[in-house]
């Protein structure tokens, strides 16, 4: 029954909330080892893409840091093709991260688990947050830490 609603592609749809690239793989039938450096590279995109939707004025910074925030809260799990001990077909959107050693700080800043974290990425696209800001995820997960 789920081939004929098309459902599959909500599958895709939720994989590419931490791994956008997804298409790309599916594209070229290969597994990326994406570094750290695309990867902040398609935050940077996301970000101008925000900035370009809702304005580069307070509130338009404002509402982008808040989306990108809350995609961060799924983009961390993210575990680099490279660094796994299993094939990434094993492991299921749900699980948890499995521990891993990152190869460099940028790897090492994108697949921490602490809002704080989150808000100092946000904070190299979008520059200082107001003193004391503070935030939570939208969808109240166990997968974080908080501050």
């Amino acid at each position: 029954k789920h081939k004929e609603n098309g459902v599959s592609s909500l599958l895709l749809a939720r994989g590419a909330i931490i791994k956008p690239w997804i298409s790309t793989e599916i594209k070229e039938k290969r597994h990326w080892d994406i570094s750290g450096s695309e990867r902040l590279d398609i935050i940077k995109k996301y970000v101008s893409y925000g900035l370009e939707h809702w304005g580069s004025d307070d509130k338009g910074v404002e509402s982008t840091r808040y989306f990108l925030l809350n995609w961060l809260s799924f983009l961390h799990r993210y575990v680099p093709v490279g660094l796994l001990d299993v094939s990434p077909g094993v492991i299921q959107i749900a699980h948890r991260p499995p521990v891993h050693y990152s190869r460099d700080d940028r790897e090492e800043l994108l697949s921490s688990s602490y809002v704080g974290d989150w808000i100092k990425i946000s904070e190299i696209f979008l520059g200082k947050c107001e003193e004391g800001y503070h935030f939570e995820p939208k969808h109240k997960a166990n997968s974080y830490k908080r501050n």
